[in-house]
Protein backbone atom coordinates (compact mmCIF):
# COMPACT_ATOMS: atom_id res chain seq x y z
CA UNK A 1 0.00 0.00 0.00
CA UNK A 2 1.19 3.27 -1.11
CA UNK A 3 2.56 5.90 1.70
CA UNK A 4 1.77 9.24 0.93
CA UNK A 5 5.02 11.31 0.73
CA UNK A 6 5.56 14.35 3.23
CA UNK A 7 5.57 17.68 1.57
CA UNK A 8 7.66 21.21 2.00
CA UNK A 9 7.50 23.91 0.73
CA UNK A 10 10.88 26.54 0.73
CA UNK A 11 12.16 29.78 -1.21
CA UNK A 12 15.26 28.11 -2.21
CA UNK A 13 16.24 24.43 -1.88
CA UNK A 14 19.90 23.92 -2.12
CA UNK A 15 21.05 20.09 -3.62
CA UNK A 16 24.47 19.34 -2.14
CA UNK A 17 25.98 20.24 1.49
CA UNK A 18 29.68 21.20 0.53
CA UNK A 19 31.22 24.38 0.48
CA UNK A 20 28.92 26.18 -2.24
CA UNK A 21 25.48 24.12 -1.05
CA UNK A 22 26.74 25.71 2.51
CA UNK A 23 27.97 28.96 1.29
CA UNK A 24 24.73 29.21 -0.81
CA UNK A 25 22.21 28.52 2.39
CA UNK A 26 24.50 30.89 4.37
CA UNK A 27 23.93 33.31 2.07
CA UNK A 28 20.34 32.81 1.15
CA UNK A 29 19.06 32.60 4.32
CA UNK A 30 20.72 36.08 5.57
CA UNK A 31 18.62 37.00 2.62
CA UNK A 32 16.09 36.13 3.99
CA UNK A 33 14.54 33.01 1.92
CA UNK A 34 12.94 30.44 3.49
CA UNK A 35 16.13 27.67 2.86
CA UNK A 36 16.40 23.58 2.79
CA UNK A 37 19.81 22.21 2.02
CA UNK A 38 19.38 18.36 0.81
CA UNK A 39 22.25 16.00 0.83
CA UNK A 40 22.35 12.24 0.04
CA UNK A 41 25.18 11.78 2.93
CA UNK A 42 26.23 13.78 5.76
CA UNK A 43 26.73 17.95 5.45
CA UNK A 44 30.44 18.82 4.27
CA UNK A 45 30.76 17.20 0.97
CA UNK A 46 34.21 16.02 -0.42
CA UNK A 47 36.75 18.44 1.99
CA UNK A 48 35.37 16.47 4.56
CA UNK A 49 37.81 13.35 3.55
CA UNK A 50 40.48 15.77 3.22
CA UNK A 51 43.31 15.68 5.91
CA UNK A 52 44.65 19.05 5.61
CA UNK A 53 43.76 22.50 3.94
CA UNK A 54 46.53 24.81 3.58
CA UNK A 55 45.21 27.26 1.15
CA UNK A 56 41.78 28.58 2.18
CA UNK A 57 42.11 32.25 3.75
CA UNK A 58 42.56 32.44 7.56
CA UNK A 59 42.92 29.17 8.17
CA UNK A 60 46.83 27.89 7.34
CA UNK A 61 46.06 24.69 8.12
CA UNK A 62 42.79 23.08 8.97
CA UNK A 63 41.45 19.43 8.84
CA UNK A 64 38.91 19.41 6.14
CA UNK A 65 36.75 18.17 8.35
CA UNK A 66 37.14 20.99 10.70
CA UNK A 67 36.84 23.60 8.27
CA UNK A 68 33.38 22.40 6.90
CA UNK A 69 31.97 21.73 10.28
CA UNK A 70 32.63 25.54 10.81
CA UNK A 71 30.65 26.05 7.28
CA UNK A 72 27.85 24.11 8.87
CA UNK A 73 27.83 25.65 12.27
CA UNK A 74 27.67 29.20 10.14
CA UNK A 75 24.33 27.59 8.42
CA UNK A 76 23.04 26.98 11.79
CA UNK A 77 23.37 30.09 12.92
CA UNK A 78 20.87 31.27 10.42
CA UNK A 79 18.57 28.63 10.88
CA UNK A 80 18.49 26.59 7.67
CA UNK A 81 17.04 23.59 7.22
CA UNK A 82 18.97 20.81 6.77
CA UNK A 83 18.15 17.11 5.37
CA UNK A 84 20.84 15.02 5.16
CA UNK A 85 20.99 11.25 4.29
CA UNK A 86 18.23 11.83 1.70
CA UNK A 87 17.60 9.13 -1.55
CA UNK A 88 16.99 11.50 -4.12
CA UNK A 89 14.48 10.37 -6.30
CA UNK A 90 13.39 12.26 -8.73
CA UNK A 91 14.38 15.90 -9.37
CA UNK A 92 11.97 18.41 -11.73
CA UNK A 93 13.41 21.22 -12.44
CA UNK A 94 10.89 22.90 -15.51
CA UNK A 95 8.55 25.14 -14.66
CA UNK A 96 7.92 27.89 -11.76
CA UNK A 97 7.86 25.69 -8.82
CA UNK A 98 11.22 23.20 -8.60
CA UNK A 99 9.92 19.61 -7.21
CA UNK A 100 12.72 17.53 -5.91
CA UNK A 101 11.83 14.34 -4.42
CA UNK A 102 12.96 11.71 -1.99
CA UNK A 103 11.88 8.47 -0.56
CA UNK A 104 9.78 10.05 1.92
CA UNK A 105 9.22 13.57 1.24
CA UNK A 106 8.79 16.28 -1.04
CA UNK A 107 9.94 19.80 -1.55
CA UNK A 108 8.80 22.21 -3.08
CA UNK A 109 10.59 25.67 -4.10
CA UNK A 110 10.59 28.56 -6.34
CA UNK A 111 14.32 28.44 -7.09
CA UNK A 112 17.11 25.74 -6.62
CA UNK A 113 20.74 25.57 -6.50
CA UNK A 114 22.33 22.59 -7.74
CA UNK A 115 25.70 21.75 -5.60
CA UNK A 116 26.16 18.12 -6.23
CA UNK A 117 29.91 18.45 -6.97
CA UNK A 118 31.73 15.70 -8.60
CA UNK A 119 33.04 12.42 -7.96
CA UNK A 120 36.46 10.90 -8.49
CA UNK A 121 37.02 9.63 -12.50
CA UNK A 122 37.56 5.97 -12.44
CA UNK A 123 40.90 4.72 -15.02
CA UNK A 124 38.40 2.10 -16.52
CA UNK A 125 40.36 -0.28 -16.92
CA UNK A 126 39.80 -4.07 -16.25
CA UNK A 127 39.98 -5.06 -12.48
CA UNK A 128 38.91 -1.86 -10.83
CA UNK A 129 35.28 -2.14 -10.79
CA UNK A 130 36.07 -5.77 -9.38
CA UNK A 131 38.90 -4.32 -6.58
CA UNK A 132 36.83 -1.35 -5.22
CA UNK A 133 36.78 -1.76 -1.32
CA UNK A 134 39.52 -4.83 -1.94
CA UNK A 135 42.22 -2.62 -2.41
CA UNK A 136 41.06 -0.12 -4.77
CA UNK A 137 39.89 3.17 -3.32
CA UNK A 138 39.48 6.72 -4.38
CA UNK A 139 39.94 8.35 -0.48
CA UNK A 140 43.16 7.96 0.95
CA UNK A 141 41.93 9.32 3.83
CA UNK A 142 38.82 6.62 4.36
CA UNK A 143 41.02 3.98 3.34
CA UNK A 144 44.79 4.52 4.24
CA UNK A 145 44.93 2.42 7.67
CA UNK A 146 44.21 -0.39 6.13
CA UNK A 147 47.45 -0.10 4.59
CA UNK A 148 49.92 -0.67 6.92
CA UNK A 149 53.34 -2.10 5.78
CA UNK A 150 51.76 -2.36 2.40
CA UNK A 151 52.86 -1.18 -0.83
CA UNK A 152 50.46 1.27 -2.63
CA UNK A 153 49.85 2.45 -6.04
CA UNK A 154 48.38 5.79 -6.96
CA UNK A 155 47.78 7.19 -10.13
CA UNK A 156 47.80 10.77 -11.30
CA UNK A 157 50.45 13.60 -11.27
CA UNK A 158 47.69 16.35 -10.25
CA UNK A 159 47.50 18.16 -6.92
CA UNK A 160 44.87 15.41 -5.44
CA UNK A 161 47.25 12.61 -6.65
CA UNK A 162 50.38 14.10 -5.02
CA UNK A 163 48.57 15.00 -1.09
CA UNK A 164 47.23 11.57 -0.79
CA UNK A 165 50.30 9.38 -2.07
CA UNK A 166 52.12 11.57 1.10
CA UNK A 167 49.50 10.86 3.39
CA UNK A 168 49.80 7.27 2.35
CA UNK A 169 52.99 7.30 3.24
CA UNK A 170 52.11 7.34 6.77
CA UNK A 171 51.25 4.11 6.38
CA UNK A 172 52.37 1.96 3.23
CA UNK A 173 56.43 1.03 2.99
CA UNK A 174 56.34 2.06 -0.50
CA UNK A 175 54.18 4.21 -2.45
CA UNK A 176 54.62 4.08 -6.47
CA UNK A 177 53.34 7.43 -8.09
CA UNK A 178 52.07 6.51 -11.90
CA UNK A 179 51.65 9.11 -14.13
CA UNK A 180 51.25 9.42 -17.88
CA UNK A 181 53.37 12.70 -18.47
CA UNK A 182 57.26 13.36 -17.52
CA UNK A 183 56.24 15.59 -15.39
CA UNK A 184 53.53 16.31 -12.30
CA UNK A 185 51.14 18.79 -12.66
CA UNK A 186 50.94 19.28 -8.88
CA UNK A 187 51.70 23.07 -6.99
CA UNK A 188 55.75 23.02 -7.16
CA UNK A 189 55.44 23.50 -3.30
CA UNK A 190 53.59 19.67 -2.76
CA UNK A 191 55.75 18.34 -5.07
CA UNK A 192 59.35 19.41 -3.11
CA UNK A 193 57.56 17.46 -0.25
CA UNK A 194 56.95 14.16 -2.68
CA UNK A 195 60.65 14.65 -4.04
CA UNK A 196 61.91 14.57 -0.75
CA UNK A 197 60.01 11.46 0.44
CA UNK A 198 62.29 8.25 0.75
CA UNK A 199 59.17 6.03 0.84
CA UNK A 200 57.66 7.90 -3.09
CA UNK A 201 58.94 6.27 -6.12
CA UNK A 202 57.60 8.12 -8.94
CA UNK A 203 56.68 6.31 -12.84
CA UNK A 204 56.48 8.26 -15.38
CA UNK A 205 55.28 8.20 -18.94
CA UNK A 206 53.12 5.16 -17.91
CA UNK A 207 49.49 4.44 -18.22
CA UNK A 208 47.38 1.48 -16.26
CA UNK A 209 46.32 -1.39 -18.00
CA UNK A 210 44.60 -3.93 -15.71
CA UNK A 211 44.22 -4.46 -11.72
CA UNK A 212 45.06 -7.52 -11.30
CA UNK A 213 44.69 -10.13 -7.76
CA UNK A 214 42.40 -12.66 -6.18
CA UNK A 215 40.68 -11.75 -3.11
CA UNK A 216 42.21 -8.33 -2.89
CA UNK A 217 44.54 -6.51 -5.15
CA UNK A 218 48.26 -8.07 -5.37
CA UNK A 219 49.44 -6.04 -8.54
CA UNK A 220 49.03 -3.40 -11.45
CA UNK A 221 50.02 -3.66 -15.19
CA UNK A 222 51.36 -0.40 -16.68
CA UNK A 223 52.34 0.39 -20.26
CA UNK A 224 55.16 2.94 -20.89
CA UNK A 225 53.63 5.50 -23.47
CA UNK A 226 56.94 5.88 -25.05
CA UNK A 227 58.48 2.76 -25.29
CA UNK A 228 55.45 0.97 -25.03
CA UNK A 229 57.30 -1.29 -22.31
CA UNK A 230 54.54 -3.31 -20.51
CA UNK A 231 55.33 -4.18 -16.59
CA UNK A 232 53.62 -5.90 -13.38
CA UNK A 233 54.28 -3.86 -10.13
CA UNK A 234 53.72 -5.61 -7.18
CA UNK A 235 51.09 -3.83 -4.85
CA UNK A 236 48.68 -4.14 -2.14
CA UNK A 237 46.20 -1.01 -3.43
CA UNK A 238 46.10 1.08 -6.14
CA UNK A 239 43.92 4.93 -5.12
CA UNK A 240 43.41 6.90 -8.52
CA UNK A 241 43.18 10.40 -8.65
CA UNK A 242 42.83 11.49 -12.31
CA UNK A 243 40.22 13.78 -12.31
CA UNK A 244 36.58 14.48 -11.33
CA UNK A 245 33.20 13.49 -13.35
CA UNK A 246 30.22 15.41 -12.52
CA UNK A 247 27.43 14.62 -10.36
CA UNK A 248 24.66 15.71 -12.49
CA UNK A 249 23.13 12.05 -13.06
CA UNK A 250 19.61 13.18 -11.91
CA UNK A 251 19.41 16.22 -14.03
CA UNK A 252 21.63 16.66 -16.68
CA UNK A 253 19.46 15.92 -19.23
CA UNK A 254 17.48 18.75 -18.27
CA UNK A 255 19.67 21.27 -18.49
CA UNK A 256 22.92 22.31 -20.80
CA UNK A 257 26.07 21.02 -19.90
CA UNK A 258 29.35 20.66 -21.73
CA UNK A 259 30.83 17.49 -23.41
CA UNK A 260 32.16 15.96 -19.83
CA UNK A 261 28.74 16.41 -18.48
CA UNK A 262 29.26 19.81 -15.96
CA UNK A 263 26.61 22.21 -16.12
CA UNK A 264 27.24 25.26 -17.77
CA UNK A 265 25.98 28.82 -16.10
CA UNK A 266 27.00 32.29 -16.64
CA UNK A 267 28.74 34.27 -14.62
CA UNK A 268 25.45 34.83 -12.26
CA UNK A 269 25.23 31.05 -12.05
CA UNK A 270 22.14 30.65 -14.14
CA UNK A 271 21.94 27.51 -15.68
CA UNK A 272 19.97 27.07 -19.15
CA UNK A 273 16.43 27.49 -16.89
CA UNK A 274 14.98 29.69 -15.25
CA UNK A 275 15.04 29.78 -11.80
CA UNK A 276 18.21 27.11 -11.84
CA UNK A 277 21.57 27.83 -10.59
CA UNK A 278 24.72 25.74 -9.94
CA UNK A 279 27.59 26.58 -7.96
CA UNK A 280 30.96 24.84 -7.00
CA UNK A 281 32.28 21.55 -9.03
CA UNK A 282 29.03 20.18 -10.80
CA UNK A 283 29.56 23.38 -12.94
CA UNK A 284 32.29 24.21 -16.11
CA UNK A 285 34.67 26.21 -14.14
CA UNK A 286 38.47 26.40 -14.45
CA UNK A 287 39.79 25.99 -10.63
CA UNK A 288 37.62 23.15 -8.24
CA UNK A 289 38.85 24.76 -4.94
CA UNK A 290 37.19 25.13 -1.32
CA UNK A 291 37.35 28.55 -1.78
CA UNK A 292 36.22 29.04 -5.46
CA UNK A 293 33.09 26.74 -4.44
CA UNK A 294 32.38 28.54 -1.73
CA UNK A 295 32.18 31.95 -3.92
CA UNK A 296 29.72 30.13 -6.47
CA UNK A 297 27.67 29.34 -3.70
CA UNK A 298 27.44 33.49 -2.55
CA UNK A 299 26.78 34.16 -6.23
CA UNK A 300 24.05 32.23 -6.64
CA UNK A 301 22.17 32.78 -3.57
CA UNK A 302 22.41 36.17 -4.37
CA UNK A 303 20.72 36.15 -7.72
CA UNK A 304 18.54 33.36 -6.64
CA UNK A 305 17.29 36.13 -3.90
CA UNK A 306 16.90 38.89 -6.75
CA UNK A 307 15.18 36.04 -9.02
CA UNK A 308 12.64 35.58 -6.26
CA UNK A 309 11.70 38.67 -5.56
CA UNK A 310 11.15 39.79 -9.07
CA UNK A 311 8.68 37.17 -8.93
CA UNK A 312 6.78 38.14 -6.08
Amino acid sequence: MATSKQEFNFDLTILGGGPAGLSAAIYAARGELKTAIIDVSMLGGQPTNYLEIENYPSYPHSGGYELMEKFEEHADKFNVKKFPLETITDVQLEGKTKIIETEDKIFKSKAIILATGAKAKKLGIPGENEFVGRGVSYCAVCDGAFFKEKVICVVGGGNSAIEEALYLTKFATKVYIIHRRDELRADKIIQQRAFKNPQVEFVYNSIPLEILGSNTVTSIVIKNVQTNQIKEIKTNGVFPYIGLSSNAELFGSQLETDKNGFIITNEKMETSLEGVYAAGDIRTTPLRQVITAAADGAVAATYAIKYIEELE
